[in-house]
């Protein structure tokens, strides 16, 4: 995969062949999804930036789009060092799409051709001859350096100037080049492959053979290439910083006010860090004074607002571009992990010492919640009446728990009650999933500031039941703000710098 923005494109020397030309239109779709996430949340700039940057500069529509291909790299780059199971897959096109209507149309006129030559007496093989020579280009790419036997075979059976010579003289067997076909692929594939290898011994029909072979080799340069992707994996992690910010510093030349959203972003962690600590200095004696903010911090907290970004009115920030679907993606974690802990810390307050220290009960609780909420969105029409018949469920199972181990159910106006705590703790004004989710975010924060040689933060309490599932999501966040920290501390910096003079 060439992250290289001057190296040709793919699109250029596909054949004529739908089914070759599928591969590469599978990775070039890719790389077109990457570079419309980016144009599609990339702000245009307006207002004045706070950093001082230098003069804009005119630029042409060339360098604009070799600015993007760089940025598209980029974005590669940073999703196979970042996903640790980045894989490339199969594009499925929706059905009922005109790409796909398109594509099928296509595909079907040119089988057709083919079955109508194989029909023709004596058989045409012009096509037939093109899509073997693709065939054994196919084969000869996953070839290593070595394989100079293999390498010698498949030129030799695949001689195309022989076989169109064969075709001349009606002598060429399409069974046994086949049947050679199938062989080699099998040797070269990966063993998730052998059953699709089986299955094409067991087809007959030419053309239905081709396609079947061309399925096949799709899926075994998809095998070849995610493969690449994970050797090359840990060496592009030692130059994927320094690449990163090459690429945004390209960026950065050609944009004018590239860092605006991110210097909005850290003067409003600047002013909440300050906010809080005249809160907090209400607390301190009349001549101690809030110890004075670092830029440690106010990154740290800067990084925290992402976890409650508004990602429907606002833009996010430019160097953290990349990772918005993972902020995205862990905000949502975060809240249905502030909702678990609210609702056990509800059942815990109402059940006391009877059920607490019962083994296996919270566990138990923590699975039934966690598949209750599964389908739960506090935003949708109908999410009064499934936190009610979600209460109706956790308050069955509590009184069913309570009786078999001889305790009185809860009943009456306590019952009604435990109802009415369970149905409000959705609301994120509740004051017991603000605790919750206030000891949630400090735990991540304390994370951030820990290091090799001070120990990891104490869960806070009431979070107990859920400490995996915390740290698991404190490690996951804590890798992805180090790495971005490493890549774009130089521009934190500077901005930062700007900040605290003030």
């Amino acid at each position: 995969m060439p992250l290289d923005p001057d190296q040709p494109n793919p699109k250029e020397d596909a054949s004529c062949n739908p089914d070759k030309a599928r591969d590469d239109e599978s990775f070039d779709i890719s790389q077109e999804s990457v570079r419309k996430r980016i144009q599609q949340n990339t702000p245009s700039p307006h207002g004045e930036n706070t950093l001082q940057t230098s003069p804009p500069q005119f630029v042409s529509e060339e360098e604009l789009m070799e600015a993007a291909k760089g940025v598209t790299n980029m974005a590669l780059a940073h999703e196979i060092v970042v996903s640790g199971g980045f894989q490339i897959k199969p594009v499925q096109l929706p059905d009922g799409s005109l790409e796909k209507r398109v594509r099928d149309i296509l595909h079907k006129a040119f089988w057709d051709c083919l079955e109508a030559q194989f029909r023709e007496d004596p058989p045409v093989y012009g096509h037939a001859i093109i899509l073997l020579g693709e065939i054994k280009e196919a084969l000869t790419s996953f070839l290593l350096p070595g394989h100079t036997r293999l390498r010698n075979q498949i030129n030799e059976v695949l001689d195309l100037d022989l076989i169109k010579q064969e075709a001349e003289n009606r002598a060429l067997n399409i069974s046994k080049l086949a049947e050679f076909i199938i062989g080699m692929m099998g040797t070269l594939c990966s063993p998730a492959r052998d059953e699709e290898i089986k299955k094409l011994r067991d087809i007959k029909e030419p053309v239905s053979l081709f396609r079947a072979i061309f399925s096949v080799l799709d899926l075994m340069k998809l095998d070849m290439a995610n493969f690449a992707i994970s050797s090359i994996r840990p060496h592009l992690m030692q130059q994927s910083v320094e690449y990163e910010r090459k690429k945004f510093q390209d960026f950065f030349d050609k944009k004018t006010n590239a860092l605006e959203f991110v210097t909005q972003w850290l003067q409003e962690s600047a002013r909440d860090l300050e906010t809080l600590q005249s809160k907090n200095s209400e607390h301190l004696k009349a001549e101690a004074a809030p110890a004075s903010m670092s830029p440690v911090s106010v990154l740290n907290h800067a990084y925290m607002k992402l976890l409650t970004w508004d990602h429907q009115r606002r833009l996010f920030p430019e160097t953290v571009l990349m990772d918005q679907t993972r902020f995205q993606e862990m905000q949502q974690e975060l809240v249905k992990l502030t909702q678990e802990g609210t609702l056990l810390l509800i059942i815990h307050n109402s059940t006391g010492s009877a059920l607490s220290g019962l083994p296996g009960f919270t566990d138990r609780m923590k699975a039934l919640i966690r598949v209750l909420l599964q389908d739960v969105d506090s935003q949708s029409n109908n999410a009064e009446e499934i936190w009610a018949m979600l209460s109706e469920k956790i308050c069955m199972e509590v009184n069913t728990t309570l009786t078999q181990h001889g305790f009185t159910p809860i009943s009456g106006e306590n019952l009604e009650s435990f109802k009415g705590q369970i149905q409000a703790a959705v609301s994120p004004s509740n004051h017991i999933y603000r605790l919750i989710e206030s000891r949630v975010h400090m735990f991540l924060l304390s994370y951030l500031f820990a290091t090799n040689q001070r120990p990891l933060p104490v869960i806070p309490g009431g979070l107990g039941p859920l400490h995996e599932e915390l740290e698991r999501t404190a490690v996951k966040f804590a890798r992805l703000v180090n790495y971005n920290k490493m890549v774009f501390s130089p521009y934190y910096d500077s901005i930062l710098g700007v900040i605290l003079n003030k």
